[in-house]
């Protein structure tokens, strides 16, 4: 155990990743190599870690690094032939797995479901489960359970009262004059209890002096000298005292008790779950004590072990009217500062999420770090660290949210097997960052994502829109996304297409969708489910790099706060940064080789560190962090510092002579020729160029493009995204056109390979050019499309061109490699030159090229989903149209209200002097949602969502050529008239085939 000796602390901020969790903590974080051992949970979640880069690993990733699903249920009230089919149903579509949530905000009515026959937990849900788990081990699939019925995680049968249930501090108040007296009842609680609590415990009665408003603001100014500690003067639930002349005082009293939360949307089960303190020994252990006694038979032991692959917990939403607490805060808190809690108690509590009282502004800044600190400490290791080793001693992993609190999220993110943020609550890339450097200096793999979330777009939610928001969050750490969600196929109750977690919610659509084959788009998903196992394999193979860390006083993650510089100027130049924690520079990797911090990992090349962006952007700094960081720096670790932190202070209250010794420790750090340290934010670039710190990617200038970077042994992979920090940011995103620079770390002999994740092919660029260990080629990309480059070696992925020589500069319209060689494309007629890597010159005389063709005439067959004579059943009504102009489905008065699958149909007439040195490229233009094509009966790869152009030469022929595009919408123009009072105001949406469709013909010469 730690012990800083300038605050006589008993336990540090650090200490909880390491002793404080108990025997094996550092296994836990993935530092033991017992703990990578294969079928360990460490190295399930971590599955693609280890690449082979041959042709089947790229375009046939392993289930266990497919999406997931969020399955909801209706509690238990599940079918096992029915949980068995939708198995079937998500391993067909090319899903890895899915997490079994029982979630039914649509079902209101409490009479609906019967939670003494078919709650979470019940004999029901239990079948359910084992059936679940059954099915997924013969189809190769993993089984994610939550810990509770909804969120936050619950116990059934817990008793409010219980020191195991979620506690609250609430306070009550009393105001008197200077020399008042006041004789009578202790202050009650500003707020009632929740009626299911039944007593609470009085901690404390204080009298504090209030201080002149000046400035004025929310909170009641106190003074932190005059703050009287009056229990022992209470008598029977009574209080005499008398108020000093001068000045007016106020009575504050504070009452231990219950919350009385239950789990959202219940009740889910029989008797009625309530939460647990997330705090305490005892909450996990009722949580753990439930599963020990009640759900794990010997049966679903067995199962786990064969298809178990997570326990789950949501964000941390605790709901109280007065402040979260625990028993056993005032003992952790004196233990933690070396001074005890109750004097600074005004300062910390809180009504309805307002601070009430405020001592001096500098004081109350730390008294509230300091508390907060603490309850991070007691969250991360009696829930995060207890629940994650229980779950090991099943064969399971731990996946959570952790967030919600003031607590150390990025902290909390190394101690979990897989960390998630979501995209619903997370405000922009830099909150995914801060769990990523987390996960990436505890030496994990997998960054999860709740997907898909989006507020009233139930069943008109479009795969485009996912993979634009998936887009950045890849590029910000993510590596895995569970999708929100999948919904069991009926409940009591409800109407066509089928139970939905979300929809109705409060009379409107809900959040998120229920994907599934109610949805049109569902016979297409198998291409998006490939897409995105793809890009998992990528981001999970060897380790995550990035170029700085950030270092934050304050772990909050959900907050939308980025950094100085970087977030705004960095990312867009292609920086990359991460966010850490004092608690990580504890950790086994956090050690600095070769001017690197963790160089086996993340491998940062500097540090930077600024004002705690969560406290007034005050310049503060803890004084083990302070030692830390001067340590490292003196190591080589290059770190610049933003800010006034000649005068730094702590964050937390100082105990004597602190202050001057953080100064000390700082001057000491400042005079190091690896430190810079910066007046503006403007000039943090200067100062990491003047350290010779670079980024990995550059551009030329600042673009919307932002990139991840992954090394496993063997190259180097760069995910490359048009994308942005936040989605709600205006203007949109443009389409780029530009060179981008890639550096090489796995060797100069390495050469670069596009891995297209639509369809599954690494083929080798044929343009690019070389200088020592950078690589640059031109990325042109849409908004939200995105581009895989790997640096591999020569012949990597099956491929044959590795060692020929490329185009560096051609004037021609695009060159690449072929079965037949090196080519070069020209749309138009003329003289083409091209540069080889070698210096040979290459003249190309390019004959007449047929002008650009658009079909004038369709013909559209549609299948009409409508809801049929149960819930469940869907009937199908045919049109059948002759199209001139193609036209969204809203303004064709037959399919205005349609949803369904649309099938295009039209014929090409080539000249007969279309030869094998034409082609063509097929654009279709606005297409929504999702599609697929055919051409002279052949199926080519799938179409890139967010750029829909395919080269369609190989399959065109003189004469007549067919082309057929089958499109498939969301429902919920047909919902809009079938469930009117649920749907009906939402807008009609512009869905199908639009165009314009182009036939772009090109002519090839090969050039080497």
């Amino acid at each position: 155990m730690h012990e800083s000796p300038a605050r006589g602390r008993g336990t540090t901020r650090r200490t909880v990743l390491a002793a404080g969790l108990g025997a094996g903590a550092l296994a836990a974080l993935g530092h033991d190599p017992a703990a990578a051992a294969p079928g360990t949970p460490g190295a399930r979640a971590g599955a693609a870690a280890r690449s082979r880069l041959d042709a089947d690993w790229f375009a046939r990733p392993a289930r266990a690094v497919r999406p997931k699903f969020r399955w909801w249920w209706p509690d238990g009230l599940v079918d096992a032939d029915e949980i068995a089919r939708e198995i079937d149903q998500m391993a067909d579509a090319g899903f890895g797995g899915a997490e079994i949530a029982a979630v039914h905000h649509s079902i209101r009515d409490t009479s609906v479901l019967d939670t003494a026959r078919h709650g979470w937990g019940s004999a029901p849900w239990r079948a359910g489960v084992e059936a679940a788990l059954r099915r997924a081990a013969r189809r190769g699939m993993t089984i994610d359970i939550t810990l509770g019925p909804s969120w936050p995680t619950a116990v059934p049968g817990l008793d409010p009262d219980d020191e195991a249930a979620a506690e609250e501090l609430a306070h009550g108040t009393a105001r008197l004059a200077g020399g008042a007296a006041y004789d009578g009842p202790v202050p009650a609680p500003v707020h009632a209890p929740d009626p299911a609590v039944t007593g609470q415990r009085l901690l404390a009665v204080q009298a504090a002096g209030v201080a002149p408003a000046n400035p004025p603001r929310k909170e009641t100014g106190l003074d932190a000298g005059s703050v009287p500690d009056l229990t022992g003067r209470v008598s029977d639930g009574r209080l005499t005292w008398t108020a000093p002349a001068d000045g007016d005082w106020v009575l504050i009293s504070y009452w231990q008790r219950g919350s009385g939360q239950q789990p959202e949307a219940g009740p889910h089960s029989s008797p009625a779950a309530y939460v647990v303190d997330h705090f305490s020994a005892a909450g996990t252990a009722a949580i753990t004590g439930y599963w020990e006694r009640n759900l794990l038979t010997p049966a679903l032991r067995q199962l786990l072990t064969a298809a178990g692959g997570a326990f789950f917990e949501d964000s941390v939403e605790l709901e109280t009217d007065g402040l979260q607490w625990t028993p056993g805060l005032p003992a952790a808190f004196e233990e933690h500062t070396g001074r005890p809690l109750l004097p600074y108690l005004p300062a910390i509590v809180l009504d309805k999420g307002n601070q009430v009282f405020a001592f001096e502004a500098e004081l109350t800044r730390q008294i509230r770090h300091d508390f907060w600190e603490t309850v991070s400490i007691l969250f991360n290791r009696h829930h995060v660290g207890a629940l994650r080793d229980w779950a090991h001693g099943l064969g399971m992993s731990l996946r959570a949210q952790p967030y919600g609190l003031q607590t150390d999220s990025i902290a909390s993110a190394a101690l979990l097997d897989v960390p998630e943020g979501e995209s619903l609550g997370f405000k922009n890339l830099d909150d995914y960052r801060c769990l990523a450097g987390g996960r990436d200096m505890a030496g994990h793999t997998v960054l999860s994502c709740e997907a898909g979330a989006y507020a009233g777009s139930a069943y008109a939610t479009t795969w485009d829109r996912i993979l634009r928001t998936m887009g950045g969050a890849y590029a910000a750490g993510v590596n895995q996304t569970v999708l929100h969600g999948f919904s069991y196929a009926t409940a009591p109750g409800v109407s066509w297409p089928g139970f939905a977690a979300f929809s109705p919610y409060n009379g409107t659509p809900g959040y998120g969708e229920s994907w599934g084959p109610r949805q049109p788009t569902w016979t297409h998903v198998a291409d998006v489910a490939d897409y995105l196992g793809r890009v998992h394999q990528v981001l999970q193979a060897g380790t995550a790099r990035a170029d700085v860390a950030v270092f934050r006083q304050t772990g909050y993650t959900a907050t939308g706060i980025g950094a100085s510089w970087f977030t705004a100027t960095g990312v867009p130049l292609g920086w990359t940064h991460q966010f850490l924690s004092g608690p990580l520079l504890d950790l086994p990797a956090a050690e600095v080789r070769g001017g690197r911090l963790a160089p086996d990992g993340p491998a940062y090349k500097a540090l930077f560190l600024e004002g705690d962006f969560f406290y007034g952007s005050s310049p503060t700094l803890a004084l083990d962090d302070a030692r830390r960081l001067l340590a490292l720096a003196r190591a080589g670790l290059p770190v610049v510092l933003l800010g006034a932190f000649d005068q730094a202070l702590t964050p937390g209250v100082p105990a004597d002579g602190e202050t001057a010794a953080l100064r000390d420790v700082l001057a000491r750090l400042t005079a190091l020729p690896t430190v810079r340290q910066v007046a503006d934010k403007t000039l943090v670039g200067d100062a990491l160029a003047a350290l010779g710190v670079t980024p990995d990617v550059r551009y030329a200038a600042s673009s919307t493009l932002l990139n991840a970077h992954r090394v496993p042994d063997d190259a180097d992979f760069y995910y490359l995204c048009n994308g942005k920090h936040a989605e709600t940011v205006k203007p949109p995103v443009a389409r780029i056109d530009h060179e981008v620079t890639l550096r090489r770390t796995r060797g100069r002999a390495t050469v670069p390979y596009v891995l297209d994740a639509w369809s599954g092919r690494a083929v080798r660029p044929a343009q690019y050019t070389e200088d020592g260990d950078e690589v640059t080629l031109r990325v042109t990309l849409e908004p939200g499309q995105t581009l895989i480059v790997a640096l591999a070696a020569p012949g990597a992925f099956g491929d044959r061109h590795g060692n020929r020589p490329h185009v560096v500069a051609t004037d021609a319209d695009e060159a690449r490699f072929t079965e037949d060689g090196l080519v070069v494309r020209s749309a138009t007629a003329g003289t083409r030159t091209t540069r080889l890597s070698r210096g040979r010159t290459v003249r190309t005389r390019f004959a007449d090229v047929p002008e650009p063709l658009e079909p004038q005439r369709w013909s559209l067959e549609v299948s009409d989903l409508r809801p049929g004579d149960q819930p469940t059943t869907t009937t199908v009504v045919t049109h059948r149209l002759a199209l001139d102009t193609l036209l969204p489905w809203s303004q064709i008065p037959e399919l205005a209200d349609a949803a369904g699958i649309g099938r295009y149909r039209t014929t090409v007439e080539l000249p007969d002097a279309w030869s094998g040195d034409l082609g063509a490229l097929l654009d279709l233009g606005q297409v929504s949602d999702t599609c697929r094509v055919t051409v002279n009966g052949t199926r080519p790869a799938p179409v890139d969502r967010l750029r829909p152009v395919l080269d369609v030469g190989p399959w065109l022929r003189p004469g007549a050529n067919t082309l057929e595009v089958e499109v498939a919408t969301p429902l919920i123009n047909r919902l809009r008239v079938t469930e009117p009072a649920v749907f009906g105001t939402a807008t009609r949406q512009a869905y199908g085939l639009q165009g314009p469709v182009r036939l772009l013909p090109y002519r090839q010469a090969r050039v080497g």
